[in-house]
C-alpha cells in the first residue's frame, strides 16, 4: 500500500506580495526551496493562518525572501499574511521506517531560523 506523507514544510512564512495578473503559482525564495527540498513546478499546498484558506498550486523560483501568490491564488491571501507551505510524497509502508520530513522555520522576513529533519518532541519540532 502507498501512503501519502508530508515531505517538507516551510513553517510560518510571510506573504510578501500578491500578483493577480500572473498565470498562477507561488513565487518562493530560491534558497528556501532548496533547503525545503521543493523543486520548481512541484505541487505545493498552502495554508493561510490569517484566513484559514487552504489551496494547492505549484512553486516557482522567486527572489530573496519572496513569498508571492500569483494568479487566482492571489485572492486567497494578503501581503503580510502568515502561511504554511507543504509538499507531500508517496511512500510504500516499507519505506516509512527511515522516512522523516524536512521542516524549515522562518522569521518575519522569511529568513531561515532552523531547518532539518522533523522530530516531534512535546508538540514542537526540535531540529
Amino acid at each position: 500500500m502507498r501512503l501519502t506523507m508530508l515531505k517538507s514544510k516551510i513553517h510560518r512564512a510571510r506573504v510578501t506580495a500578491t500578483n493577480l495578473n500572473y498565470e498562477g503559482s507561488l513565487s518562493l525564495d530560491k534558497e528556501l526551496m532548496k533547503i525545503a527540498d521543493i523543486l520548481p513546478y512541484e505541487q505545493i499546498e498552502v495554508v493561510n493562518l490569517n484566513s484559514g484558506a487552504r489551496f494547492t498550486t505549484y512553486a516557482i523560483e522567486g527572489g530573496k525572501g519572496e513569498v508571492c501568490l500569483n494568479g487566482a491564488a492571489a485572492r486567497l491571501a494578503k501581503k503580510g499574511d502568515t502561511v504554511i507551505i507543504m509538499t507531500y510524497a508517496q511512500f510504500d509502508e516499507t519505506e516509512l521506517g527511515s522516512f522523516i520530513p524536512t521542516i524549515v522555520h522562518v522569521n518575519k522576513d522569511n529568513s531561515i531560523l532552523a531547518a532539518g529533519p522533523a522530530r516531534e518532541t512535546g508538540g514542537l519540532y526540535a531540529l
